[in-house]
């Protein structure tokens, strides 16, 4: 699955290059972080990580740029490598396992590769465009069989089980109003909450990859645990990897319309029997 695929075979070294600097730092408790303008943390291993992918980048792969969460764009020119050093850094100083390194690869504007790495959870996922989607249980005592991911699942609303982030209290009143009509109409949301109402949990809400043996909410869809994962509100570090995954499974992509700014979006992660109706929905099309 890499052998063939030069970018593919890079991206897994980049991978591997993560995911030793994150254990040791996640073995070792290493909970030194620092909130950033928008009040969520960043840890030294977020820091640590995007700066050695970029370094590898700009040696292997001199003419191609990067986008990082941490420190932004540099180069330029056709290719594009997006990189989330942690995904999940609040699990991650917490010590919970759903947390992972996100790397894509983007040709002329378009994602043509993704990789996600959870090496707490011993799992890696990737796909290429033409390629398929694929992952593997990285345990060194357990078999290195790769597995192909197909997405299957509800084709009816009424029988979906949707994953919806973030949760309400923070979510403009636009995005909150898309999730109440969302949970309205599906059998059940993850997380289960009140999505009519910003103000009215009162303990914290968790993920819906919170131990689920995942990381992200779009991989529930292709490990089948969700028919449907709506992401109101992120950057594209945070989508760009997962859409030739999930893609490549048989599964769509949407970026809604109503986005806060050029550098967030809202992403819809589906399969193709519920594209439509949950598109309809958003839009107020039902």
């Amino acid at each position: 699955m890499t052998g063939t695929h030069p970018d593919l075979a890079f991206a897994h070294r980049l991978a591997d290059a993560a995911d030793t600097i994150a254990l040791q730092r996640f073995s070792s408790a290493d909970t030194a972080w620092r909130a950033k303008s928008d009040g969520s943390p960043v840890s030294i291993a977020d820091e640590q990580i995007e700066h050695t992918l970029r370094n590898l980048i700009q040696r292997e792969r001199p003419d191609d740029g990067v986008l990082g969460e941490e420190f932004g764009t540099s180069g330029r020119g056709r290719r594009r490598w997006v990189i989330d050093a942690i995904d999940g850094t609040a699990s991650f100083l917490a010590g919970e396992r759903e947390w992972s390194t996100l790397i894509a690869l983007e040709e002329d504007g378009a994602v043509v590769l993704g990789l996600v790495t959870a090496p707490a959870l011993r799992r890696r996922w990737w796909a290429a465009r033409g390629t398929g989607a694929w992952t593997q249980d990285m345990d060194p005592a357990a078999s290195t069989t790769v597995q192909r991911v197909t997405i299957t699942g509800a084709s009816s609303l009424g029988e979906a089980a949707v994953g919806i982030w973030p949760p309400p209290a923070r979510l403009s009143p636009s995005n909150l109003a898309i999730a109440a009509r969302l949970a309205a109409a599906v059998r059940r949301t993850s997380p289960e909450t009140d999505w009519t109402d910003a103000t009215r949990s009162s303990s914290p809400i968790r993920k819906p990859s919170t131990g689920t043996g995942t990381c992200h909410g779009a991989l529930l869809i292709a490990t089948g645990q969700l028919d449907a994962f709506l992401l109101l509100g992120a950057g594209p570090w945070d989508i760009a990897a997962l859409v030739p995954i999930i893609e490549e499974a048989g599964g769509t992509y949407a970026e809604l319309a109503d986005t806060p700014s050029a550098d967030t979006a809202s992403a819809l992660f589906t399969n193709p029997d519920l594209h439509q109706q949950i598109i309809n929905i958003a839009n107020h099309k039902f």
